[in-house]
């Protein structure tokens, strides 16, 4: 009994750990966001996501190595027999993974929607490669259904071993991708928005960053807008100067304080380059040039107009507005002070995209070219009442049929941020428009989506899998059944081999004080099972016993 409550114990233990490996693998496109967030939790950078990674893949391995020892002991008739050492190292892990799942979907609810949006790209391989496990396993389980006595253990065994199998079969009945299409109905590519410039290549928000961005022939870039306190706008995506900045080193006494009540005549004093190559948060400040190197380690804090006057004559611009502390003295006309360096840098009004919903009425009177963009998902007639062209929204925001449904109404969708080539693929066969991203040097290259398939191929592989795996599983159970010619292995009359068996079979050509024990233990364990004939008691032996 407590064999098989630990074994239930290291079955749930491999599930969870699965579950939470796949879902720290896939949220790699968020590893600087999840980041940020745990930076803006305890107040100071560190990357979280590798080591979590490290510590979660090798609890994986483990949790795995031991469920295979375990069934290979089952295999043969054993217990288990789990050493104590390694019942605390389960219980650990079993415990650990719990209470990180429960964390993240208490802090993070939201990312748990990437589990979801990752089975569009990777369902079809996973049933694949759980069809091909699952038919391993038929061994191990005809095994257990010839070795066992009772015929209602048998028929337990063999209904939940058929419900998984028949389960696994019709799975693809569930399976939704996008990118199970024709061909000729793949849109065109997403267009590419560099997220605060290009931040894998140069510090974000800094005049390197977007000229980078420029360099790589990138549709448009998004950028963060704050207002200093004597009225000048400037880059800058927190709310306090201490990630991106030495402010700690300059101003200590300060450091806290939102980054709008400097006067520009302070922040052009501080760097914002250093903490780049000191953070490294993407693991890409190791692979700049030299020149490149001392160039991210000297930059400073941006002007908008200096930013507007590298991209404005072939780039589209997104910009996100900080809201400034009610003590600011320009609190109620810092629209006014950006729109009006906006307009003076030059830029085409058609290239801008507005996404403040403050003053939008006003910003449509004094610039009506600018594309009103919204934040928030609204409904395709909503926006149209609004005069909103655009949404620029997270990709967990917005499902395949809301992309159609604007698409259909000629509105169109920005999606951020997108960093991975598989999701940049989903979200390319679902028609988005463009999506923000901060490996936008890496998204260019992508030629085509990483997979695309007719359904009808997709249907014939999916019906090949299953009937291949059908006639596997049925030869190993009829293989099973009369590989040994003995009453034990027959379906008709199922016994259990006892250990003096299992010894004695592989010492039968020995002729030792142990063998003749082994016989006489084996005859008084048939005797006391209730065997009559002495040709139940038959063994094949040299002596023919």
């Amino acid at each position: 009994q407590w064999e098989r409550l630990w074994f239930l114990i290291l079955t749930s233990s491999f599930f969870l750990t699965l579950v939470w490996f796949y879902f720290w693998w896939e949220v790699h496109n968020d590893y600087n966001e999840i980041n940020w967030f745990l930076y803006n939790r305890m107040g100071y950078w560190s990357d979280w996501s590798i080591p979590i990674l490290v510590t979660t893949a090798a609890g994986f391995t483990y949790i795995t190595l031991l469920l295979i020892l375990a069934l290979c002991h089952i295999a043969v008739g054993q217990q288990m027999n789990l050493h104590w050492l390694h019942k605390i190292g389960l219980m650990t892990t079993l415990i650990t993974t719990v209470v990180t799942m429960s964390s993240i979907a208490q802090l993070w609810d939201d990312e748990w929607e990437m589990v979801f949006i990752s089975l569009q790209a990777t369902a079809p391989f996973l049933h694949i490669g759980a069809l091909a496990a699952v038919t391993a396993l038929s061994w191990l389980i005809a095994g257990q259904f010839a070795r066992t006595e009772k015929a209602t253990s048998q028929m337990l065994m063999f209904t939940a071993y058929l419900a998984v199998v028949v389960a696994l079969y019709l799975v693809p009945l569930t399976i939704s991708s996008p990118c199970i299409m024709e061909k000729a109905a793949l849109g065109p590519k997403p267009a590419i928005i560099g997220h605060r410039g290009a931040p894998m290549l140069a510090p974000e928000n800094t005049l390197m960053s977007f000229q980078k961005a420029v360099e790589q022939k990138m549709y448009g870039v998004q950028a963060d807008v704050v207002l200093s306190y004597d009225g000048v706008p400037f880059l800058m995506h927190d709310k306090t100067l201490r990630r991106t900045t030495n402010v700690e080193e300059l101003f200590p006494e300060r450091a806290y304080e939102h980054s709008s009540m400097f006067n520009w005549t302070d922040l052009e004093k501080l760097n914002a380059g250093e903490w780049f190559l000191q953070n490294d948060p993407f693991w890409t400040a190791g692979s700049l040039s030299r020149s490149d190197y001392l160039e991210a380690a000297n930059q400073s804090v941006c002007k908008l107009a200096d930013m507007l006057e590298v991209i404005k004559d072939n780039t589209s611009l997104i910009l996100n507005f900080q809201d400034l502390p009610p003590a600011h003295p320009y609190y109620s006309t810092y629209i006014n002070i950006t729109l009006e360096t906006i307009l003076a840098s030059g830029i085409r009004q058609q290239s801008v995209m507005w996404l403040p919903d403050m003053e939008r009425q006003l910003v449509k009177q004094i610039a009506p070219g600018f594309q009103q963009t919204s934040g928030l998902k609204l409904d395709a007639e909503r926006m149209r009442e609004k005069g909103i062209v655009k949404l620029n929204l997270r990709y967990t925001k917005v499902t395949n049929e809301d992309v159609r449904d604007y698409t259909m109404a000629n509105l169109s969708v920005n999606l951020y941020t997108v960093n991975e080539p598989w999701l940049y693929s989903i979200l390319w066969c679902a028609g988005v428009q463009s999506v923000t991203s901060d490996s936008s040097h890496v998204l260019r290259k992508v030629p085509f989506p990483i997979w695309l398939m007719p359904p009808d191929e997709y249907h014939l592989i999916w019906i090949t899998s299953d009937l291949i795996s059908f006639i596997i599983i049925v030869g190993v159970f009829i293989f099973q059944n009369h590989l040994f010619p003995s009453p034990g292995w027959r379906l008709g009359s199922i016994r259990t081999y006892n250990p003096e068996q299992i010894m004695l079979s592989a010492a039968v050509r020995r002729s030792s004080r142990d063998v003749k024990i082994m016989k006489e233990k084996l005859i008084f364990s048939e005797i006391n099972n209730g065997v009559e004939t002495t040709d139940e008691l038959s063994l094949c032996s040299e002596n023919g016993y």
